[in-house]
């Protein structure tokens, strides 16, 4: 993915290039200009994966903007039936400083981009600068799928980072709020509560934890002696029984007319293996699955 912007100040672009009130730039085939764009015609994304914005940090950028201004154009996109002509994609932050700096504009880059784009920039753009909290993160993460339709290989590739890391960020979100919260506010580290998503008393536990001031596997171990949710014990629990399976499989075939292989692991992931034994009999299935 891509990242927008000018590499140098708007600023030092325009002292360079005159007092011109847009700056054209190409990237790719698609002409992008940098504009000054009224705040008030500026909505946030909905999709934004970062809920909390510390107020301390937004004061201190207010008051660079009012002495040097916006440095770096903010990323916006066009939208109808919006209460605001522009959403941002990316900048909220340099956005809500502005406000606060008094600005009754800032500079922008106008591009159109998909929803789904939309939410792959915004999320890079806080993973890459560690702006995110656990919590903040892990919902993006599971937005991703749910809205875009993403397989976790698909964040994993997108975001730079293994499976397993994305699979055991989102077990966050499985946590009581009070948990969640413990987390957001750094009261709780994101190991210690990954250990407690399979516990029967998160709550409980986590309140010991942060009490006695327990190390990663001194909760681990905790947990295993409390014991796990029944939700836990049901998501480990064993595979589909060998009936079902067969039953499956003939289904399917069937349906198809080929030979067919389940193979499901714990969790519920698997794969299903389509055979054929001709060119004929390929193209055949082939017309079967995208009728």
């Amino acid at each position: 993915m891509s990242k927008f912007g000018l590499g140098r100040g708007l600023a030092d672009l325009k002292e360079e290039m005159g007092g011109i009130p847009d700056i054209s730039i190409l990237t790719g085939g698609e002409r992008v200009v940098v504009k000054q764009i009224p705040l008030v015609q500026i909505g946030a994304n909905p999709d934004q994966p970062r809920k909390t914005f510390s107020d301390a940090e937004l004061q201190e950028l207010a008051a660079s903007i009012k002495e040097k201004g916006v440095l770096q154009p903010i990323l916006l996109r066009a939208v109808t039936g919006r209460p605001y002509m522009y959403e941002i994609v990316a900048g909220e932050r340099r956005f809500r400083a502005s406000k606060i700096a008094g600005l009754n504009e800032i500079p922008a880059l106008v591009k159109k981009i998909t929803d789904e784009n939309a939410m792959e920039i915004a999320l890079i753009e806080n993973v890459q600068r560690e702006n995110l909290n656990p919590i903040e993160e892990a919902a993006a993460y599971k937005n991703l799928m749910d809205k875009c339709e993403y397989a976790m290989s698909d964040v994993s590739r997108l975001i730079g980072k293994s499976e397993s890391y994305i699979k055991n960020t989102i077990r966050l979100l499985s946590l009581p709020t009070a948990v969640t919260d413990m987390v957001e506010q750094g009261s709780l580290s994101p190991s210690h509560a990954r250990a407690l998503a399979v516990a029967e008393n998160p709550v409980q536990l986590a309140n010991e934890i942060v009490e006695k001031k327990m190390s990663v596997a001194e909760t681990e171990k905790m947990v295993k002696m409390s014991g796990r949710s029944a939700k836990s014990r049901a998501y480990v629990s064993k595979t589909i029984d060998a009936d079902t399976v067969r039953d499956i499989e003939m289904r399917i075939k069937n349906a198809l007319g080929v030979p067919v292989k389940l193979n499901e692991k714990r969790g519920g992931a698997g794969c299903v293996i389509l055979s054929f034994t001709t060119r004929t009999q390929l193209q055949d299935l082939v017309d079967k699955l995208t009728r």
